[in-house]
């Protein structure tokens, strides 16, 4: 046990050494170190940095009107676009579900067997169809989505919607948001350091849901004023029509979406300087917006973005270099904030903000400096409690617990964790118990000198025999420490984060590092009694 080769000496003294470098950037402010010391350290949460925090909630029932909607077009097409084609009649999707006649009763086989086709996907292990297959009548197919398909597509649009979410926060610029599922349909963004809400709301709560669609230029303007449509086309709103006309007829189907938009930024136009949104498509989506333009030409078409139409424009003439252009009433942040949006990906549910809150800095400076004199406190009072206790052995302890704030602040710094308020308690408990296994050792040391061992056997005894108990210990304190972690949210995870690094550092420096310096000092010295 006390046996301490030079290798095995220098590698803990290493890890020491490494720990206090990692850690003092945490305790000094940005800027006071060399250029070519690491700048790693602890990020604040949101409780003592000061930040925006939202809680989105998925609207489900819009996802599943979407997925009908979508189910309609491939239905279109299956019938239609196949060989032979299958004349159908008008498709409704009223009432939660798609229904649709075939005219001719000859082909209710084969429409049955393409339908089969694009509604035949199976839903996890249990092998639930994704759609429940009617026939009402003699010719007339339904289609509904069954609980299983729906359930799997929630899933996979918050999933989907948390990836969005973060990596237009990511945008911002912003140090260490938290954006995590909480429940089956709702999403937590903490962003520590924003103090804008209004902005946080409106650029995670933007669909953007970006879509390119012909004009349908034989609406009667008296039935486009009431919001109805020709039969195969469709009426979205159009707040700034210069017409006057609050609405437009448009063609079904996309020409280019959303998916195709490879990259979009703000820029200005170079005729008026009026801030706007310059896209850049795809290969797919450039070849498909110039086949479009070139067969369209003097034909008007419109962008749409979240079913409102946003501008319409005439094709002039073919646009072949995979770029096109958004002019809106914008000013410079929200043509920012939209091109963000659209180059981040669409949401594939819409989001609604359900709660909200901005925590003030001041408030987190406060729980910073309470904190922070808390912890002194509680390292001030071991300390003294282990040098008036244990002497020499005391000293050795105290050295293991300044050592091991360092270690966990550079464990905390590398792996990018954040400090939250119940952080910061755990922190002040880890310091409390970080000389739980010195005293044990001590204690133990202590307890073989009184049985008549010499120097060297009690300490060696004390450190192997109390070795297996400060395992168990701590083994069950770990056990909680994960299950808190595994199980909990927000505070409490925040908590044990710190709680299980304690736990790492504290056995390290209380027992290896120790008794290391313990071995060493009775190599060198040989004492026949000892002080404890």
């Amino acid at each position: 046990m006390l046996n301490f080769s030079r290798l095995k000496a220098g590698a803990v003294l290493c890890v020491c050494l490494i720990g206090i470098m990692l850690g003092i950037p945490s305790l000094i402010p940005t800027g006071h170190l060399p250029a070519w010391y690491p700048q790693s350290h602890v990020n604040l949460g949101l409780d003592l940095n000061g930040g925006s925090y939202l809680l989105l909630e998925g609207d489900t029932a819009d996802l599943a009107k979407t997925r009908i909607e979508a189910m309609r077009d491939s239905v279109s097409g299956a019938m239609r676009n196949g060989t032979p084609r299958i004349e159908i009649g008008d498709i409704s999707t009223r009432g939660g579900q798609l229904t649709f006649a075939v005219s001719k009763p000859s082909q209710i086989a084969l429409a049955r067997q393409r339908l089969s086709t694009i509604t035949g996907f199976a839903v996890g292990i249990t092998g639930q169809s994704q759609w429940d297959v009617n026939v009402l009548g003699t010719n007339r197919f339904s289609l509904k989505p069954t609980e299983a398909g729906l359930t799997q597509a929630i899933d996979t649009a918050m999933k989907d919607a948390t990836e969005v979410v973060r990596r237009r926060i990511d945008e911002l610029g912003t140090k260490e948001p938290t954006i995590v599922r909480q429940g089956a349909t709702r999403i937590v963004v903490q962003v520590p350091g924003l103090e804008d809400p209004p902005a946080l709301k409106k650029l995670v709560g933007t669909t953007a849901k970006l879509e390119f669609k012909l004009v349908d230029q034989t609406a009667n303007p008296a039935d486009l004023a009431k919001g109805i449509a020709p039969v195969g086309s469709q009426v979205l709103p159009y707040p700034d029509n210069p017409q006057g006309v609050p609405f437009v007829a448009l063609k079904r189907p996309v020409v280019i979406s959303g998916e195709q938009v490879a990259d979009a930024r703000q820029e200005f136009d170079p005729q008026t300087n009026a801030p706007n949104i310059a896209i850049t498509f795809d290969a797919e989506g450039g070849r498909r917006f110039a086949k479009v333009t070139s067969e369209n030409v003097n034909k008007p078409f419109a962008i749409i973005l979240d079913n409102k139409v946003i501008s319409v424009a005439n094709i002039n003439e073919p646009i072949l270099g995979g770029r096109a252009s958004i002019a809106g009433n914008y000013t410079v942040q929200t043509a920012n904030d939209l091109a963000i949006a659209l180059r981040s990906g669409k949401l594939a549910v819409n989001l609604k903000i359900v709660a909200e809150s901005t925590v003030s800095p001041d408030l987190g400076h406060d729980s910073v400096r309470a904190g922070v004199i808390a912890s002194v406190v509680a390292a001030v009072a071991v300390i003294l409690f282990m040098l008036a206790t244990y002497g020499r052995f005391g000293l050795y302890a105290n050295i293991a617990v300044v050592i091991n704030v360092f270690v966990i602040l550079a464990v905390m710094a590398f792996l990018r964790a954040t400090l939250t308020l119940p952080g910061i308690a755990g922190f002040v408990l880890t310091i409390g118990t970080a000389v739980d296994a010195n005293v044990l050792i001590n204690e133990r040391i202590r307890e073989e000198r009184r049985r008549g061992r010499s120097v060297i056997q009690s300490v060696e005894l004390g450190y192997k025999e109390a070795s297996r108990t400060i395992f168990e210990a701590n083994v069950t304190h770990a056990i909680t420490g994960v299950i808190m972690l595994l199980l909990g949210s927000g505070p409490v995870k925040g908590f044990a984060v710190v709680l299980l690094i304690g736990i790492c550092s504290s056995v390290f420096t209380a027992v290896t590092f120790t008794r290391m310096m313990v071995a060493l000092w009775l190599r060198k010295n040989r004492p026949t009694t000892i002080n404890i």
